[in-house]
């Protein structure tokens, strides 16, 4: 029998595939996940809509495929084959063409619902297997997938916190792909996604880049004395909510940097709300989640964002809201190692950040003694079309005054220096 793909949401005629979630040969039960599908806004997964086996698979990953085109061929089991699902733009996303650079449920609502019969609930048997060892009655847990599915997420709410506060150590995190030897890689889904993106950004924007020197010692002692307060109450302070909070800050300060450049219309909007991109390494690629109104939000609140828009983005599991409406991208490489980068701007944003490693070096001070230092190197790009030479360098100063007294970024906004 022929499995055509399904509807996969509001006005999509046409999806990549990434890749197969079966095989020839494998046994396949109403509801499984048969293969994974891209447009340019999400990521989703085809559920079957019968019991059979797989016969053939009629498409590679990478290919174009159209709603209603036979993809896969199957033997059904005897069972009464459903009509397919139709698909809605799911809530869990990898990726989205505009932000990609390189308990409540959903709207607020409660994901906890009036008992039902357990023979109605749609689930996979992995989540029925989580759901038993967690003592959760599926009939109770709202489901966020297609058709109201309960997936794995949906029961991260009955999962009870760690009382001792984040365990999840940088080994934990999924692993980069760093590639095969010998081996010939076809680009696509997110991998394409990104190329595609970087191409148009670096092709249609005029960079310029400027790169300034900050002295972090104030800054690294504010952080060593309040890093263990933090680690008891759940969140792991770095450098970084420091900065995001610096870089809202100096938005302010010059607004033309927090802006949008609108190609067709050539038209430039200064933006009054501050969301920062903040660029993360995911194992399939860079993807942009952003930290929305990071300037009402204090640098524990934004610490607590970031460590969660990191873990989504590594894990595959951001949401759509997450990667949309930044206006600032930060990028940092200092985890990893290295002092000066030349980052490409996230279009349709007009700047980047770039955020080296913090080192120590000797300087000098007003009286000219030599003392150590934690220094860090900050590259920026800009679009030349609307910031000039002068503007970049007033940000970039802006951004080090701010970090130069981490003490403020602490207090409300009426405080800033």
């Amino acid at each position: 029998m022929d499995f055509a793909l399904p509807p996969v949401g509001e006005g999509l005629i046409e999806v990549e595939l990434v890749r197969w979630m079966v095989s020839t040969g494998d046994k396949v039960k109403r509801g499984q996940s048969l293969m994974e599908v891209m447009s340019d806004k999400a990521t989703m997964e085809v559920p079957a809509a019968f019991v059979g086996t797989v016969s053939e698979t009629l498409a590679e990953p990478g290919a174009k495929v159209k709603v209603g085109q036979v993809v896969m061929r199957y033997n059904a089991d005897g069972a009464s084959v459903e009509a397919a699902p139709v698909l809605t733009k799911s809530p869990v996303v990898r990726g989205e063409l505009a932000g990609v650079i390189g308990g409540g449920g959903a709207n607020g609502r409660s994901n906890v619902l009036p008992a039902t019969p357990p023979a109605t609930v749609a689930a996979a048997p992995s989540v029925r297997l989580l759901a038993r060892k967690l003592g959760v009655d599926l009939a109770r847990v709202r489901g966020s997938g297609p058709g109201g599915r309960v997936v794995l997420d949906d029961l991260l709410q009955f999962v009870a916190p760690s009382a001792q506060g984040p365990t999840k150590k940088d080994d934990d995190r999924p692993k980069l792909d760093l590639g095969t030897p010998g081996t010939r890689t076809k680009l696509i889904g997110l991998r394409r996604k990104i190329a595609e993106h970087m191409v148009a950004s670096k092709r249609n924007i005029p960079h310029y880049s400027y790169v300034d020197e900050c002295d972090l010692s104030e800054l690294v002692r504010v952080r060593a004395q309040l890093k263990e307060t933090f680690y008891r109450s759940g969140v792991r302070l770095t450098y970084l909510p420091f900065i995001v909070k610096a870089v809202a800050r100096a938005l302010k300060d010059v607004p033309l940097v927090n802006a949008t450049y609108d190609e067709q219309a050539e038209e430039l909007t200064l933006h009054d709300r501050y969301h920062i991109g903040i660029a993360v390494a995911a194992p399939n690629g860079l993807i942009v989640p952003v930290v929305k109104d990071a300037d009402k939000k204090d640098v524990a609140a934004i610490a607590t964002e970031i460590d969660r828009l990191s873990t989504d983005a590594r894990s595959g599991k951001s949401k759509l809201d997450d990667l949309k409406g930044g206006t600032f991208t930060v990028t940092s490489v200092g985890n990893i190692g290295g002092l000066i980068s030349t980052p490409i701007i996230n279009s349709p944003e007009v700047g980047i950040l770039g955020v080296g490693k913090v080192v120590k070096r000797p300087v000098f001070d007003d009286a000219g003694n030599v003392k150590p230092a934690d220094l860090v190197y900050f590259s920026f790009s800009f679009d030349h079309r609307v910031l000039d030479g002068a503007i970049g360098a007033t940000f970039g100063n802006a951004v080090i005054r701010h970090l130069k007294h981490p003490a403020t970024l602490l207090l409300p906004e009426k405080f800033a220096v």
